[in-house]
């Protein structure tokens, strides 16, 4: 399952334009999402996702008894943080 991160809500699909609640999640699914989550969302391997997690450098997640979660929205907001980073650092 892979998701994309669309940049407004005119390139999403029909069901999440017509959701005010997923331009909120800008497109995200309406649930935690887990490390392989992660790891499709950015395209990079699953052990990749957890040294993000141990060097502290990827979008903070948090624990559910022993299962790791990440909130949409967070990681909507690392996504924005690494452009505006990016673009300032340009």
């Amino acid at each position: 399952m892979y998701f994309q991160l669309p940049e407004d809500s005119v390139s999403a699909p029909a069901s999440v334009r017509d959701d005010p609640r997923a331009t909120l999640r800008g497109g995200l699914p309406d649930r935690y999402l887990t490390p392989d989550d992660i790891a499709d969302i950015f395209g990079v391997p699953l052990e990749t996702v957890y040294q993000w997690r141990r060097k502290r450098t990827g979008p903070p997640g948090f624990r559910i008894g022993k299962h790791l979660r990440y909130d949409p929205a967070d990681v909507r907001a690392y996504v924005t943080s690494r452009k505006n980073h990016d673009s300032d650092a340009a």
